[in-house]
């Protein structure tokens, strides 16, 4: 089975309740079970230590209305492992979001240490009432090294975008980052790993489009980069980001939240092709997004149709980085929680 027809299987499996097994094969499977157990107790329990939050305002005095945004997943998303507020990646977010969009912003963090995909639907509860107009979700990793079955992570990711988009929130999605670069995961399940998380972005990119979301690989974050500069880019785990590492986090994701904003610049109303830039079918562009990370794919329409006889059309875009912003520290409500005017 081809790479693509694996990814639409997975995806067809989590949409159906399908186990997932007979991609990895039992045996496979309790390798895997054993090496991770050996990965978790390398790395280590996460420490008790609150993770700094990004939660408040940011570019207080540009224009209004602010906008919302609501932060889901993991220790990704948290900014596990470092000590100050201006480097978790929400922080980094909203300052990007103010300073390259000209707004005021609300960002709010959802996210937990050790979420795994089944987390994110209690944090969307909490996140709804405040009606956010975008959601950034980073989940994915704690599945592959608490070997999840991929169908069961996929099927809470697409039952998480479906709920935000039915409430009419953009949805952007950095899929599951390349382990196979982590130095605790060692052969054979370092080779598993990357396959295994591979596939898993390229099965989470078919279902958040399938629901009207939008993604973004992530492979580069945990991938070459990381690869060439594990000291400056890993934490002292060997595992989470350190505070450069979630920049290069931040600079990936900011592009396509501000287009999921309406906030890209005009030139990048349409794919350039000379950028490699164009409209294919779905799990053809899943694939190339795996392999070039920073990659964003998006739901379009060939002909006023959705899908084409090889499935749903997206757009693949490889968004120019932003300018660097400096993080900076959230502000307080001075009246309490942004009002639900959308």
């Amino acid at each position: 089975m081809g790479k693509a027809g694996a990814a639409r299987k997975l995806a067809s499996a989590a949409a159906f309740g399908g186990g997932g097994l007979s991609l990895l094969g039992a045996g496979l499977y309790g390798v895997l079970t054993a090496e991770a157990k050996l990965a978790r107790k390398t790395i280590g329990e996460a420490s008790s230590d609150p993770t700094p939050d990004a939660t408040g305002w940011y570019g207080r005095g540009r224009p209004g209305p602010a906008l919302k945004i609501a932060l889901f997943g993991d220790s990704s998303a948290a900014g596990y492992g470092v000590d100050r507020v201006e480097e978790v990646p929400g922080a980094l977010l909203g300052s990007g979001v103010a300073e390259q969009g000209d707004r005021r912003v609300y960002l709010r963090e959802f996210c937990k240490v050790g979420a795994v995909s089944a987390d994110l639907a209690g944090q969307i509860d909490r996140a709804l009432p405040i009606e956010p107009h975008l959601a950034v979700i980073l989940v994915g990793a704690n599945d592959v090294t608490h070997v999840t079955m991929p169908s069961q992570s996929v099927r809470h990711l697409s039952e998480g975008v479906r709920r935000l988009r039915e409430a009419g929130v953009h949805v952007v999605v950095g899929t599951c980052p390349d382990l196979g670069t982590i130095k605790p995961i060692a052969p054979p399940l370092k080779q598993v790993a990357r396959a295994w998380s591979r596939r898993l972005a390229a099965a989470q990119t078919i279902a958040v489009i399938k629901e009207g979301g939008r993604t973004v690989s992530l492979g580069s974050v945990l991938g070459p980069e990381f690869l060439a500069a594990p000291a400056l880019l890993f934490g002292p785990d060997q595992f989470h980001p350190s505070a450069e590492g979630y920049r290069a986090l931040a600079r990936i994701l900011l592009p396509s939240v501000l287009a999921g904003l309406g906030l890209a610049p005009d030139e990048e109303a349409r794919p350039e092709t000379h950028r490699g830039e164009g409209v294919m079918p779905v799990a053809r562009a899943a694939i190339q997004a795996v392999n070039e990370p920073g990659t964003e794919l998006d739901g379009t329409e060939v002909g006023g149709n959705r899908a084409g006889v090889r499935g749903l059309w997206v757009e693949l875009r490889h968004r120019r980085r932003r300018p660097q912003t400096r993080g900076e520290a959230p502000q307080d409500a001075e009246h309490g929680a942004p009002s639900s005017d959308r």
